[in-house]
């Protein structure tokens, strides 16, 4: 499953800062992946990582929130395909910096 100029909106993260109003837009050239998000608390936010397998793939994050606070972390996550086609990422995720935590996270493609 490819993830290139593929858009996102979060529909679960109980401890991280993205919402439904974040939109992350992915681009992908072979297993090589980056992108874009915005929206709700994060104004800028970039991400670069790969494709681990058919149906895996492993981020790295960075954004600056709204309040001016700057983050990074990193997630392993899984791709899988909807009855209706759309595509789903599921992240189990964790801060680099900061309080360290981390969570769980669910994403649903959209045009």
């Amino acid at each position: 499953m490819n993830l290139d100029n593929k858009k996102f909106v979060t529909i679960e993260n109980k401890n991280g800062l993205s919402s439904n109003e974040t939109i992350f837009h992915y681009f992908q050239n072979g297993n090589t992946i980056t992108g874009e998000y915005k929206g709700g608390a994060i104004l800028e936010g970039f991400i670069v990582g790969k494709q681990t397998d058919t149906s895996q793939i492993e981020l790295l994050f960075q954004c600056l929130t709204e309040d001016g606070e700057l983050k990074v972390g990193k997630s392993k996550g899984i791709i899988s395909k909807k009855k209706n086609g759309k595509l789903e990422l599921k992240f189990d995720w964790n801060w680099l910096n900061g309080d360290l935590s981390g969570g769980k996270s669910e994403y649903i493609e959209i045009e």
